[in-house]
């Protein structure tokens, strides 16, 4: 058997996420991958060594901004970035790496923002999104993490009714991700704990949310349906600091 350990984190800025211990995160969680998003920069603007890992990086063309990133102690057997779209290839937001016996997609969704300025090009990403994740299921068993930028259930948010209709909280958005785990996946977070309330991994910085735990479940581990019998735990880590959002975690056991 194969215990694999991945590990997500949107790190909003890394090189503010280093100052704020990511190193000390990063050993003590000693994940077999780390997917990251919200990187905000160029490969060549750090220097990160981390002996044991490959390193992954799909920047943003416009710098300090989005950005995806893998780390990982397994070199996978080809890795491409973003979708092959290029309206949706510009800003860094996907990474594939084809383990053999899986994908591992890390993804960083594009905000809707304050109006739902972007929604409408959101819906767009999304629906290319699902059709990716379909493909490659067929090929495969597929396992999609990272920041979704989307609580999907009024239990996944400390605050539905005053958020209803604001960007990460809409009917379309809400929607979207029902409709990803009708095509045959699974929020393995909800699979393990279906009734498990104040579950966050994001917080405001506003109004001292963190420390009242007014946040919301953005952050995910969505995995094909063969493989939810392989899901020994998922877990959420609101003691690691460093970011707006906290690292989220995907036990495995595989044949």
């Amino acid at each position: 058997m194969s215990k694999l350990k991945y590990i997500s984190w949107n790190v909003n800025g890394l090189r503010a996420c280093i100052k704020k211990g990511f190193m000390d995160a990063f050993h003590d969680l000693d994940a077999d991958c780390f997917c990251l998003q919200e990187t905000k920069l160029q490969p060549d603007q750090i220097e990160l060594d981390l002996p044991g890992y490959h390193q992954y990086w799909n920047s943003a063309v416009k710098k300090g901004y989005s950005g995806t990133a893998i780390f990982s102690k397994k070199e996978p057997l080809s890795v491409t970035y973003g979708l092959g779209i290029e309206e949706h290839d510009q800003e860094g937001r996907l990474i594939t790496a084809d383990f053999g016996s899986h994908y591992l997609l890390c993804c960083y969704t594009p905000n809707s923002q304050r109006g739902l300025v972007r929604l409408d090009y959101r819906m767009k990403w999304e629906t290319e999104m699902i059709a990716y994740m379909k493909r490659l299921s067929e090929e495969k068993p597929v396992i999609l993490c990272g920041d979704l930028n989307v609580a999907h259930e009024e239990i996944d948010i400390a605050n539905p009714a005053s958020n209803h209709k604001n960007a990460g909280f809409t009917d379309e958005e809400r929607s979207r991700m029902t409709e990803l785990l009708s095509e045959g996946f699974t929020d393995s977070f909800r699979f393990k704990y279906p009734d498990k309330e104040k579950a966050y991994s994001w917080w405001s910085y506003f109004a001292k949310s963190r420390e009242r735990n007014i946040g919301w479940r953005i952050d995910y581990f969505i995995v094909s349906n063969a493989l939810k019998a392989h899901i020994e735990d998922a877990k959420i880590h609101p003691e690691i600091m460093g970011s707006d959002h906290c690292p989220v975690e995907l036990d495995l056991d595989l044949d």
